[in-house]
């Protein structure tokens, strides 16, 4: 699938969501597993729908170490549909963050540290989940691009935007193979 760069329409769009008759639809179930071979072959920790030109209220976060995210813990990927924010932490963190529609850049973003969310798996069964940490930041980001925002909504100064070879050297301590 194709992913969708920066200045496309659709990034800044509100998703729509999936109603209960498409969940139990084979079409919706193929579109997931091709988001998450999309995600995956792009090295990526999470990617919404709208990053593939789909303007449906679906996600997947996937946190997992690889060269973009050497330090991030391991989970099995989670297929969040018509995902909502209930709590999130009045406490912030600041980090670095990347995205497969921003490349070549990486933003220092700041981010609640914990998030309560609800959500419909890709069953279509409701579950409530309070997620901390890289984990909620992946969230965040994530559903950032189901209400029409990337992580360049929330840069405080541009000295908060690096290159993303010079993040690999400086910030991360990767040398560059090239």
């Amino acid at each position: 699938m194709k992913i969708a760069q920066v200045g496309e329409p659709i990034l800044r769009s509100m998703a729509k969501p999936v109603t209960d008759s498409e969940i139990n639809n084979a079409a919706l179930q193929t579109f997931i597993d091709d988001l998450m071979q999309t995600m995956q072959v792009a090295n990526g920790v999470g990617i919404a729908a709208p990053q593939v030109f789909d303007e449906r209220a679906v996600m997947i976060i996937a946190s997992r170490p690889s060269p973009r995210y050497p330090d991030a813990p391991n989970m099995a990927p989670l297929v969040l549909i018509n995902p909502k924010v209930i709590h999130s932490a009045n406490e912030t963190v600041k980090d670095w963050e990347g995205c497969l529609s921003v490349p070549g850049l990486r933003g220092y973003i700041r981010r609640a540290q914990w998030v309560e969310i609800e959500y419909q798996t890709r069953e279509g069964e409701p579950v409530t989940l309070r997620l901390e940490g890289f984990v909620a930041r992946i969230f965040l980001h994530e559903y950032d691009h189901l209400i029409g925002k990337t992580w360049l909504d929330h840069v405080e100064a541009n000295t908060d935007i690096m290159a993303e070879s010079v993040w690999r050297r400086v910030i991360a301590g990767i040398e560059d193979d090239s």
